[in-house]
């Protein structure tokens, strides 16, 4: 019984570290971020990865607690 509890956990390790390969393989360093998409913006134009380029941007991911 011990012996199929730790192959179980064993694969299910292997599924999780796979996936989060998959995952990594989106985006990769040097290339250009993709557009923002999302909901509506409220006073201000939509911004653009084009109209940004060449300045700093800070992105802050909030939410409520």
């Amino acid at each position: 019984m011990r012996r199929a509890g730790l192959a179980l956990a064993t694969l299910a390790a292997l599924v999780l570290l796979g996936a989060g390969a998959v995952a990594g393989q989106a985006l990769r360093l040097g290339q250009p971020a993709p557009e923002l998409a999302g909901a509506p913006w409220i006073n201000s134009a939509p911004l653009t990865t084009a109209g940004l380029r060449g300045r700093v941007v800070l992105v802050e991911f909030w939410t409520y607690g």
